[in-house]
């Protein structure tokens, strides 16, 4: 199928516009590599799920009114969060549009799933020459089913791991518990703050044992919370989103004239 002549519309969360537009920049710029044609509503915002996850869906219409209007005529919703996703694949309604909304539900897709499900890429051009520790997300995992759950008697997969194995250098190092969650969880960091940061240093430190120079992963708020308490320990470790490394490539040196 020729995507350069789909209509993709790119969502970027309101957190990583705010604090981490890298990674919008760079999940726009690698979709482009891939051959997608790309649309950047300037006037969408929150999804709504910090208000819904704390008991206030009933405030989020608005939200899901702007949401279907700026992306309705869209082939496709591509998103670097699996988070904010599941959100709006479980829960869009937009205003007096049920059963429009039902169908704008099933056009949006988190960045990792659109590249391995619609695109089906086999070849990524990226170089990225350092040990990474893959974080897999709650929302992504148990919600969009990005890769398999631990406690299943079934066949391993990770969409994830698929993709950052064709990255070139990039050498990706085995976690002792490879779906555990970080303790982020958006509102109960705040609700249940001493448990949150134990369950991130439990993470952290399960990437640091095995020497990752990063932690990557498909959620930036998990990321966040993680760089967090790295920053907080003078770690050398870092955190970067995995569009930033499928985008990535090393910088040639460029010799200076003498």
């Amino acid at each position: 199928m020729n995507y350069s002549a789909l209509k993709i519309g790119l969502f970027i969360p309101c957190y990583v516009d705010q604090f981490y537009p890298q990674v919008g920049i760079a999940t726009l710029e690698l979709l482009e590599k891939l051959g997608c044609t790309v649309t950047f509503p300037l006037s969408q915002t929150c999804c709504g799920q910090p208000m819904a996850n704390s008991g206030f869906a009933h405030l989020t219409t608005p939200c899901d009114n702007l949401f279907y209007d700026q992306f309705a005529t869209c082939d496709y919703v591509v998103s670097p969060s699996g988070s904010c996703v599941l959100h709006i694949k479980e829960h869009l309604k937009a205003e007096d549009r049920a059963d429009e909304s039902k169908v704008l539900r099933k056009k949006v897709y988190e960045l990792v799933e659109f590249i391995t499900d619609v695109l089906k890429i086999d070849r990524i051009e990226a170089e990225f020459p350092y040990r990474v520790g893959l974080h897999q997300g709650c929302h992504g995992q148990r919600g969009l089913h990005l890769s398999q759950m631990s406690e299943l008697n079934a066949a391993p997969f990770s969409k994830p791991v698929t993709l950052l194995k064709k990255v070139k250098g990039l050498e990706l190092v085995d976690l002792d518990r490879t779906d555990e969650c970080c303790g982020f969880g958006g509102t109960f960091c705040v609700s249940e703050e001493a448990v949150s940061v134990k369950m991130g240093k439990d993470r952290v430190a399960d990437h640091i044992r095995h020497n990752a120079e990063f932690i990557t992963g498909s959620d930036m708020s998990c990321l966040m919370h993680l760089g967090g308490i790295l920053q907080r320990n003078n770690s050398n470790v870092q955190i970067k989103h995995i569009a930033e490394i499928l985008n990535s490539a090393v910088k040639k040196q460029i010799p200076v004239p003498i």
